[in-house]
């Protein structure tokens, strides 16, 4: 199975079969172990690595740069004051170029087109790090730490709570009826997934005889959950709609009273970060002046509870970016 996935590009995770996912995942435990005891691991020794970000981030660009460095390959950076994509030149073009020079390309930014288009003409592994429909990297972090949780992902009932419509419920729905686990997605209507995902999903879980459930009702979508998951309730550029969607989420926030609504005694609490929980940040600080909330989709004591592996999860980007960057563009084989 490694050897089939030398030289793919990881874009949206419909491409991947269960058994694909699952390679990367085990192969990021073994990764993570070798970590952990200092056994070495260069399998990118001469390779040389672009990082095409439109969007800022913190997680996704530590977890590449330091994924790539420490298996022995040299990283680049290109921001969004650094690209001329679709201004001065095309992504075509761009992609021809850096593909010349690179072994292997990460892009976060907005439109997956972009990112199949830098796949389709830059001749090397493509990585999406996030795009506003999907977000493939997240998902193998957030699986692996569900597994490390419970010693199994099958089976289990994972539940997104909030904006239904953003990457991270989009790439959670898909990938969960991927692998067999329960998806529920709990969130007002205006916010449900689109219709074209949840056809995709429930056309995938038939196939691993797992349940997919959309719902706005709290207490049917949160019962019998094994993880509950959330994110910010407004994504990168849509701050301005701020007030609109806390009124619209301000009762799907986590908290200990929905979190006994599972009606599990060892619940797991997953979230992408960052996280709006305190009065910390900026943002933090935004809300309370604007709503008097001294947190957002999360409260404090959830958030830094005991079954709250939120800083697990974050390190296991780096991990699961390891092993996808060791399959499709090292040398592991």
């Amino acid at each position: 199975m490694l050897k089939e996935l030398n030289k793919m590009s990881f874009l949206k995770e419909v491409d991947f079969s269960k058994e694909e996912l699952e390679t990367l995942i085990d192969l990021a435990i073994e990764l993570k172990f070798k970590e952990k005891h200092q056994i070495p691991h260069r399998y990118l020794n001469g390779k040389h690595i672009a990082l095409l970000f439109e969007k800022n981030s913190t997680r996704t660009r530590s977890a590449f740069t330091v994924a790539a460095t420490k298996m022995g390959a040299s990283v680049s950076y290109l921001g969004k004051e650094d690209l001329q994509l679709g201004k001065k030149e095309s992504v075509e073009d761009t992609a021809i170029v850096l593909g010349s020079m690179f072994d292997g390309i990460a892009f976060r930014g907005y439109e997956q087109k972009t990112v199949e288009d830098l796949a389709r003409f830059s001749n090397v592994p493509v990585w999406n790090g996030l795009t506003n429909e999907w977000h493939p990297t997240q998902m193998l972090a957030d699986f692996l730490t569900i597994k490390e949780y419970f010693g199994t992902y099958e089976g289990k009932t994972l539940t997104f709570i909030g904006d239904g419509r953003n990457n991270v419920a989009n790439s959670l729905l898909v990938t969960s009826a991927i692998l067999g686990v329960n998806i529920h997605i709990v969130a007002p209507e205006e916010l449900h997934p689109s219709s074209e995902i949840q056809e995709m999903a429930k056309s995938l879980s038939e196939k691993s005889q797992s349940e997919v459930l959309i719902t706005s009702d709290i207490q049917e979508g949160i019962y019998g959950s094994d993880v509950i998951y959330t994110d910010v309730w407004c994504s990168m550029g849509e701050e301005d709609q701020l007030e609109e969607r806390f009124e619209l989420l301000k009762d799907y926030q986590v908290n200990q009273h929905l979190i006994n609504l599972t009606g599990k005694n060892d619940t797991l609490f997953l979230h992408c970060l960052p996280a709006i929980h305190d009065l910390n940040t900026e943002m933090g600080a935004l809300c309370f002046e604007k709503f008097g909330v001294p947190c957002m989709e999360v409260t404090d004591d959830v958030f830094r509870s005991e079954y709250s592996k939120v800083f697990q999860q974050a390190e296991n980007r780096m991990h699961t970016i390891k092993a996808l960057l060791a399959t499709t563009c090292g040398e592991i084989f």
